[in-house]
């Protein structure tokens, strides 16, 4: 959730103001942190990788992507399916409906084609 991604991108400015780390580089650090709330077209090439990175698991085999999902699902145990289906669907279909789930070219040729097909037959099971 956003709500994550802001409280990570405080503690990580906090944690590392600490070490000594300059302001440019604590910025830095915390907006690459912040990008991976929307996943966002990225800025730069910095950013593009962390996002492609964090999208990794979507590309991923068949099993892995299960197990993922599986832990998805137990980190949001509180929500009970008929309020869990529609919402994990409408985080899916979001995600195909994007031109492109992969910013480098690398990640792209790699992943893409194997995330979509995890991300709807993980849509399929949920209608």
């Amino acid at each position: 959730s956003t709500r994550n991604e802001a409280d990570s991108a405080v503690l990580a400015t906090q944690r590392l103001a600490d070490a000594g780390w300059s302001d440019d580089r604590v910025g830095a650090v915390a907006r690459l942190i912040e990008a991976t709330a929307g996943h966002a077209d990225p800025v730069d090439v910095d950013t593009a990788v962390l996002l492609d990175a964090d999208l990794a698991i979507l590309g991923a085999s068949p099993s892995e992507y299960l197990a993922y999902v599986a832990g998805v699902r137990f980190e949001y145990g509180h929500v009970p399916d008929e309020a869990w289906r529609p919402g994990r669907a409408r985080v899916l279909q979001s995600f195909l409906d994007r031109p492109r789930l992969y910013a480098t070219t690398t990640m792209h040729d790699e992943r893409e084609h194997r995330a979509r097909a995890n991300l709807g037959a993980e849509l399929s099971g949920l209608r």
